[in-house]
């Protein structure tokens, strides 16, 4: 039973360096999930493209219920994700990772919980409110942070993204605001995906890669080409950097992710 997986942003759709892969759908609740699972240094790992294999689903429309809820099917404890952004930092630039710590949610139309009440479609047809103080996991980040610096590669240990609805890039005067609030990076895919692993208490991480300045910082026009090109790039780094975390992740979870629903439920 796999107990990590990854999930792959933008410019990171196939999972070269794992072997033996096999493809599986999931069904769950909210749809089928398909993915796949390879084996890396004989620990099995699942691979989940966000976007599809040929970037077909954008960011407002991928269905993160399915994705999480299949993860968590297949045993999966441990999530490393990917995420294209763009800075508005000017310590982070492009090619630079950022080991995420935390998040501001700008989204609009998403469904963000499993927990309906009586209208769940599932077995858990009760009310929670998790904890989300911290919203990525504090063990994988460690891992990710290890791993950057053995490898060398430039990272940030510390990082706040923005999450805006898309799929439309943001405005000047909306870069403006985000910056006043503290935002480092922005992108559209953190939420509610990392909302969702926290309410099926699997650890979460992400490794945000910027990929241009956000507008009215970058002197250029933006386009969603310059963001597929740095990726290509970057993409032999993100694969050895995730690798490499994944060497790091402790067996024995001692985090606070994995008891997300104590509390939770006024049980």
């Amino acid at each position: 039973m796999p107990r990590i997986a990854i999930i792959g942003g933008s410019g990171v759709y196939d999972p070269r360096l794992l072997e033996n892969i096999r493809e599986e759908i999931i069904r769950t609740p909210y749809g089928e999930v398909k993915v796949k699972i390879g084996e890396y240094k004989g620990e099995e790992i699942v691979f989940m493209p966000r976007h599809g294999e040929k970037h077909s689903v954008p960011p407002h429309k991928i269905n993160y219920r399915a994705n999480i809820w299949g993860l968590y099917e297949l045993g999966v404890e441990r999530i490393l994700a990917t995420s294209a952004v763009g800075s508005l930092n000017e310590n982070m630039k492009p090619g630079d990772f950022v080991v995420l710590d935390q998040l501001i949610d700008f989204t609009k139309n998403r469904v963000y919980t499993f927990y309906d009440g009586e209208e769940s479609p599932h077995d858990r047809k009760f009310v929670a409110h998790v904890d989300f103080t911290e919203p990525y996991c504090p063990e994988l980040r460690n891992a990710i942070i290890r791993a950057a610096k053995e490898l060398r590669f430039p990272y940030h240990p510390k990082g706040t993204y923005a999450c805006m609805e898309g799929p439309r890039f943001e405005t000047k005067a909306e870069i403006r605001m985000l910056k006043i609030l503290g935002a480092d990076v922005v992108g559209m895919t953190q939420v509610p995906e990392a909302i969702l692993a926290r309410e099926l208490e699997m650890c979460y991480s992400s490794v945000a890669i910027v990929t241009n300045f956000a507008a009215g910082i970058s002197p250029t026009k933006l386009t969603h080409t310059e963001v597929v090109e740095l990726m290509a790039k970057k993409s032999e780094e993100i694969k050895l950097l995730l690798m490499k975390a994944i060497e790091y992740i402790p067996r024995e979870r001692r985090c606070g992710c994995k008891d997300a629903l104590k509390g939770a439920t006024g049980d």
